[in-house]
């Protein structure tokens, strides 16, 4: 069953968020399953949505991402919220 993740990202910069991102297409595979991702700036931080096939491939993203994310500084995010997807749907295709 695919899940959406929303992850509130306070005080990360773009820059911050594009420096993280570019750790991660260094480790193959790290996003297999994810079925979509958008990053949105907002006057706090950072706000992520992604679409993910299964709970157990966002947790093995999880898993590669987190020690990346400490690395950087990112440990002390809250938890992003997780919820079953009912329907999804790309215009036109």
């Amino acid at each position: 069953m695919a899940i959406l993740v929303h992850a509130v990202l306070g005080g990360v910069s773009t820059d911050q968020y594009d420096q993280l991102n570019a750790k991660f297409q260094e480790i193959p595979g790290i996003f297999d399953g994810c079925v979509s991702h958008a990053c949105v700036a907002t006057d706090g931080g950072l706000e992520i949505f992604d679409i993910w096939a299964s709970q157990e491939q966002m947790e093995a993203f999880a898993e590669k991402m987190m020690p990346v994310a400490a690395d950087l500084g990112w440990a002390d995010q809250p938890r992003p919220r997780v919820v079953a997807v009912h329907n999804h749907w790309v215009p036109g295709g």
